[in-house]
């Protein structure tokens, strides 16, 4: 197994953990990250979502997934295992998401988590080359976990801001 990834899902919404983790796993096994390495995935509401969205990105509006990459660890920290991050998914939202495309639910949030992790290990899509390097990563992971690429949005202009089509709304802090 490759890094330890806490879902935390205090409001107790109905999804499968163990395929989240997978999720992250299948990126993180992809990369050169160290096998103790840990992360966090919130499972929120759209008020969280919403409150965090404003705060970090100037952005009043629900979206799909927040990712916050951890700071690195100062020296004395050596001995601790790397801390990728934090990524927060609006449940709510990212159900709405799913329905209105099409999609199964675990399926939609798997790709959440892939998209979020990659974004935790740097990755962006910011430019076109930056795009075409993060989806490639993204869809060799999909592929592995049994997911059809098409999930995938097209993200016409892909300016991360919120969109009223249903659109990959990750936001990368």
């Amino acid at each position: 197994m490759t890094g330890i990834v806490d879902i935390q899902n205090e409001q107790g919404y109905p999804l499968d953990s163990a395929h989240l983790q997978r999720a992250a796993q299948t990126v993180l096994a992809a990369h050169d990250v160290p096998a103790d390495s840990t992360m966090t995935v919130v499972i929120a509401g759209d008020d969280t979502i919403t409150r965090l969205n404003r705060d970090y990105r100037g952005i009043d509006a629900p979206t799909d997934v927040l990712s916050f990459p951890a700071d690195a660890m100062p020296d004395e920290f050596d001995d601790e295992p790397p801390y990728l991050g934090d990524l927060v998914i609006a449940y709510p939202y990212a159900l709405a998401q799913a329905q209105q495309h099409g999609h199964t639910p675990a399926d939609s949030f798997a790709l959440l988590v892939v998209h979020g992790t990659l974004h935790l290990l740097g990755y962006d899509h910011d430019t076109p080359e930056n795009r075409a390097s993060m989806w490639q990563a993204q869809e060799r992971a999909l592929l592995a976990l049994g997911i059809s690429p098409a999930i995938v949005p097209s993200l016409a202009g892909d300016d991360d801001e919120h969109d009223d089509d249903g659109g990959l709304n990750v936001g990368h802090i």
